[in-house]
């Protein structure tokens, strides 16, 4: 599937002081926000008594004014260089403004560290509440395809999972770990920070359009029965590429909440008029179902006192039965690579390369696929360690990962793990490629199926034989039939793919990242 990049839709505005035009877009677009996506970056400080301060924080607003789902303005408030009691107060009273729909995703954490950084610089009692907010998981789980008859169970998943299926949007996390305490910012770390907080009013906008729709068509909003595949969600544009992917356009929220909220919305009618004669014309049911939204997931972040303290570790101390010296023989096995790997036919395997990547090296798995490496993922979404070694025998694959909880165990078996040692996944592919020593060509890239690590059919399909092939279980974009493209199919989970520009994008990416032209 082919995607755009909506990080570049928004305007970005880096505020670092209270006398520079920036604040004063800042200040004006909190004050004029119908909905804001909030997040924060801060460099971790794991093992240390005290919580983390906040270095950025992340505002994505969208105006009373705006007609435009993709007009939005993101702020990134750099709270290391601004004097943070010119912020307090406004983000204070927009925190708990019932006119302001605030948008996050597990923002709770967020909001406990940004609590602790004002007050550690004067500004306190700090934070105590945001509300009514609205947590992007909710919206995701009302989104996502149901079954007719089956009750599908709540998941919980990324916020780049949820980015890239409701939105088609591939949200890039590799900067997640890096040091937002240094300055200044690289433009890559100010876009991935913007990104995560625009992609939230997006998602928003496209749930606000699902009921909207859904309300129209006569469907009683507490007892929707939503369709298998909505193509709400994803709208192509007819474009020569097909490389562009658009939200569904929804009614201004802002109008919404004062016309369906009045008693709410007294501060907001003081400052602005509501125009409802023309764009913003909503129906008696329109405005029931939006009031219901509001009402039914509306919700609070409401810190209490033990909130405001770092949690502190309290595990008796065990006794180890093997001692000392031999834990740290265990460590040393790991720590370093030693001897051949699981699938060396001299040890009875079949000489290819095959990796299991457990859940704290997961994005690491599609990049080997990317490069035409087997890499595998446990086959729970919570295994114990006892689950990956037998997972990893059974299948004749070394182990990656970066819990150093996994070296304790004694049954660990020598050459079958080895511990990753780099943060972000471009240098981890290196590591792993440079660590086994091997052998990529441009010839194996994109030739793994990234969703679920099958091989391709040997034989590519013409566009009739994908459309055969997709009916029911993959939408092929009108724009691709008159390409002539060659589409190839993964004989595991028959997800089909072609060669857009995303693929060439990606070929381009791993050649440069596994340096094959030099």
């Amino acid at each position: 599937m082919e995607h755009r990049d909506k990080r570049q839709t928004a305007a970005i505005d880096l505020v670092t002081s209270d006398d520079s035009p920036e604040f004063d877009r800042f200040s004006y677009a909190l004050t004029h926000s119908a909905v804001i996506g909030l997040d924060a970056e801060w460099k971790p400080n794991r093992g240390a008594s005290t919580f983390p301060a906040v270095s950025l924080l992340q505002i994505a607003c969208r105006l009373f004014s705006s007609t435009d789902s993709d007009e939005l303005q993101v702020f990134l408030v750099d709270l290391q260089e601004i004097q943070l009691y010119s912020v307090y107060e406004l983000l204070k009273q927009v925190f708990v403004s019932p006119s302001v729909i605030k948008l996050g995703f597990r923002f709770k954490q967020d909001l406990v560290l940004l609590s602790y950084t004002f007050c550690q610089r004067g500004c306190e009692p700090g934070f105590d509440r945001v509300e009514p907010f609205i947590d992007i998981t909710v919206i995701y789980n009302y989104l996502r395809p149901k079954i007719p008859g089956q009750r599908v169970p709540k998941q919980t998943k990324s916020l780049a999972t949820i980015c890239e299926e409701v939105l088609g949007i591939l949200l890039s996390k590799e900067l997640q770990c890096s040091d937002w305490s240094k300055r200044p910012l690289t433009e890559e770390q100010k876009i991935y920070a913007a990104a995560d907080a625009h992609c939230l009013v997006e998602i928003f906008n496209v749930f606000h359009a699902k009921v909207v729709r859904e309300a129209k068509s006569g469907q009683n909003f507490n007892k929707l029965k939503p369709s298998d595949v909505d193509p709400g969600l994803k709208v192509f544009e007819t474009s020569d590429d097909c490389s562009l992917v658009r939200s569904t356009k929804f009614v201004e929220a802002s109008n919404v909440v004062r016309i369906t909220m009045p008693e709410l919305c007294g501060s907001i009618e003081a400052t602005e008029d509501v125009d409802t004669s023309n764009s913003y014309k909503i129906n008696k049911e329109v405005d029931n179902t939006l009031f219901l939204i509001v009402r039914k997931y509306g919700d609070r972040i409401l810190l209490k006192d033990s909130d405001r303290k770092p949690k502190t570790s309290k595990k008796k101390t065990k006794k180890s039965s093997t001692g000392p010296e031999s834990r740290q023989k265990t460590l040393d096995v790991v720590d370093s690579w030693h001897g051949p790997p699981p699938w060396d036919p001299s040890l009875g395997g079949d000489g290819f390369p095959k990796f299991l990547c457990d859940v704290m090296v997961e994005g690491l798995a599609k990049h080997l696929r990317c490069v035409g490496v087997d890499a595998a993922v446990p086959y729970s979404k919570r295994p114990d360690a006892r689950d990956l070694i037998d997972q990893a025998l059974k299948e004749k694959r070394v182990l990656l990962t970066r819990d150093a909880k996994l070296l304790r165990h004694e049954y660990l078996i020598k050459n079958q793990l080895y511990k990753v040692k780099s943060l972000l996944k471009n240098e981890q592919l290196l590591e792993v490629i440079e660590t086994f020593q091997l052998k990529i060509s441009e010839d194996q890239l994109m030739s793994r199926c990234t969703k679920c690590n099958g091989s391709f059919i040997q034989k590519p399909l013409t566009t009739e034989e994908a459309v055969e092939a997709s009916k029911g279980f993959q939408v092929i974009p009108n724009c691709l039939f008159n390409k002539n493209l060659e589409f190839w199919k993964c004989m595991d989970c028959h997800q089909l793919y072609w060669e857009g520009t995303q693929y060439h994008n990606a070929v381009q990416k791993f050649i440069d990242v596994c340096k094959l032209n030099e």
